[in-house]
């Protein structure tokens, strides 16, 4: 099928009162726009709204992406900052609203900062700048931003984010641990706008990108937790128990 008429059904599905995920005009007319297939490795998948894998990290269902968008209310000629580049799609939907050389976008892992660039050139977006850096850091060479959006879960926005947004800018992240919740914060770090429940991965910092040994400390202690457990075997499980002569 045309993936024209498969970006016409997804955007009107997200427009659609059941979902409603998208509301501005903006995010609609952005969405129908972006080739969505130049960023995922099946074009009938890129349409499909659920969640994707790729190189280890999670691609953002189209519902997803729609509701982070509106919650950044970004306008044309806003500055933004995407933390987070993943496989690029964000930034270009983003390119469509405020324009490609207001696109500024980070990933702490090499290998998706490689692949975010070549699939926005394909897509037609070479103009949004991705370079490699740690998402807590932000992108100081070119702030103040207008808004900044967090695609990865925090406690608290990282104090670099916030001293890189303009006087009344935006910062969009999901807030939380376990429990995360979409929120919009000022400059200053407070919530003006929360948006409902979410589920993301947390934000990691160097050494934990998908393409180092492990990709964050939990999932390396749990492995070692679990190692040390097999190594603590009692009962039945010990081969050298004689129940014969017991």
């Amino acid at each position: 099928m045309d993936p024209a008429v498969l970006r016409e059904d997804m955007v009107d599905s997200l427009e659609h009162e059941a979902k409603g995920f998208v509301e501005s005009d903006r995010v609609g007319i952005a969405m129908r726009t972006v080739p969505r297939e130049a960023f995922v490795d099946e074009e009938r998948s890129a349409y499909e709204d659920r969640d994707l894998e790729h190189q280890g990290s999670r691609v953002l269902s189209p519902s997803s992406v729609a509701r982070l968008l509106e919650a950044l209310s970004a306008e044309e000629d806003d500055d933004v900052l995407v933390v987070g580049a993943g496989v690029g799609y964000t930034a270009a939907v983003l390119a469509e609203i405020v324009g490609e050389p207001n696109v500024h976008a980070i990933d702490i892992d090499r290998r998706l900062v490689l692949t975010a660039r070549s699939n926005l050139a394909e897509a037609g977006y070479g103009g949004v700048l991705v370079d490699r850096r740690d998402g807590a850091d932000g992108l100081p060479e070119y702030a103040s931003y207008d808004r900044v959006l967090l695609e990865a879960a925090a406690v608290r926005p990282p104090r670099a984010l916030l001293d890189q947004l303009a006087d009344d800018g935006r910062l969009v992240m999901p807030s939380g641990n376990r429990q995360q919740t979409l929120v919009a914060v000022d400059r200053d770090g407070k919530v003006r706008d929360r948006f409902g429940p979410v589920r993301f991965e947390p934000l990691l910092v160097s050494g934990e990108e998908t393409s180092a040994i492990e990709r964050n400390r939990t999932v390396r202690e749990d492995r070692e937790r679990a190692e040390r457990a097999n190594e603590r075997r009692k009962g039945w499980e010990h081969d050298w128990i004689d129940w014969d002569g017991v």
